[in-house]
């Protein structure tokens, strides 16, 4: 049984991220303690790998959307088999080019993301419910 009631995202794609990134601001604090533009270089790099690492594992499914889970899906070891696809307005899938197939066209011609930023989930935009 779990010592908390809520699903506070940890997950593998999150604590690695926060593990190269504290490793960076630690080569980073470093640098300006020695005053050393290397280390200051070096801890930026390793602060930006630490944002790509992130950002691929959430694509490969080891983060998590945002919003609520079924309790089943709160480890953090869960993997989200739902990635693949693209979430609903989350900008790294967005940027993967995942989740575009939903668009539509507007009066002007240009595409439009399907509910990103609408707040409503997936099953309330789609026809007939689910």
């Amino acid at each position: 049984m779990s010592a908390h009631q809520y699903d506070h995202g940890h997950t593998v794609a999150g604590w690695t991220g926060f593990g190269i990134a504290t490793a960076g601001t630690v080569v980073l604090g470093a640098g300006v303690v020695t005053v050393s533009a290397a280390l200051v270089a070096g801890g930026l790099v390793i602060v930006a790998v630490s944002v790509l690492v992130t950002w691929l594992l959430h694509l490969a499914g080891w983060g998590k959307p945002s919003g609520r889970r079924p309790r089943e899906q709160w480890g953090w070891r869960v993997r989200d088999l739902s990635a693949r696809e693209g979430h609903p307005g989350c900008v790294g899938c967005r940027l993967a080019g995942r989740g575009r197939g939903r668009g539509g066209l507007v009066a002007g011609g240009t595409a439009v993301e399907a509910g990103v930023g609408a707040g409503e989930p997936e099953f309330a935009r789609a026809p007939g419910g689910r």
